[in-house]
């Protein structure tokens, strides 16, 4: 069973039409003991990092999160989830990938970075299989995952150079956003879910 998070935070139906435009079976669900029954875990995110943690915290879900031995994919602000902390509001995260979220210096650049942008594969990783380097991904974010050895595997610029692709052992996630990619991203969406491991 396939679970997208509802946790009032995520994107939830532009990914359910790429995942019903792919063919695939899933719910949207919130609930604690559906996620834990789940064969794939899928954390969308449109929002902020300190309620988006306090959501998933009411839920009950984070330690579950934290402890999946399932593939999953976080997208988004989903990403930065993973990581220990956010310098939005100073909000601790899930600690799964080492590393703090940070905001991007506005002085020269707009932010949010909105808009179609290069993701450059820096190594192996299933989500980027059948993907041209350098392919055009849709971006909409104010902060960004930063770059991490032996964890980053997609790599974007804007102003500065972040982890727009990383993964580690089951987790894995996308700082774009897939569903709104086209063709591209519904082939990302495709590695995931046909994945063992990230």
């Amino acid at each position: 069973m396939i679970v997208v998070i509802d946790y009032k935070a995520g994107n939830l139906y532009n990914v359910g039409n790429a995942l019903h435009h792919l063919g695939v079976e899933f719910v949207f669900s919130g609930d604690r003991s559906v996620v834990e029954k789940a064969s794939r875990v899928i954390l969308p995110g449109v929002g902020s990092a300190k309620p988006a943690m306090e959501s998933l915290d009411e839920l009950g879900l984070v330690p579950v999160l934290r402890n999946l031995s399932v593939p999953f994919l976080g997208i988004c602000l989903g990403l930065q989830l993973l990581f220990e902390r956010s310098d939005e509001e100073q909000t601790a995260c899930l600690g799964v990938f080492p590393g703090v979220v940070k905001r991007f210096d506005s002085t020269h650049f707009k932010v949010p970075h909105i808009g179609w942008n290069q993701v450059t594969c820096e190594s192996p990783t299933v989500l980027l299989q059948q993907i041209p380097d350098s392919s055009n991904f849709y971006f909409v974010h104010s902060y960004y995952a930063p770059l991490s050895s032996g964890l980053t595997k997609g790599t974007t610029d804007y102003g500065d150079r972040f982890s727009s692709v990383a993964a580690k052992n089951n987790y894995c996630g996308v700082q774009f956003h897939p569903e709104r990619s086209g063709e591209l991203g519904l082939q990302v969406l495709r590695n995931f879910l046909e994945a063992i491991a990230c």
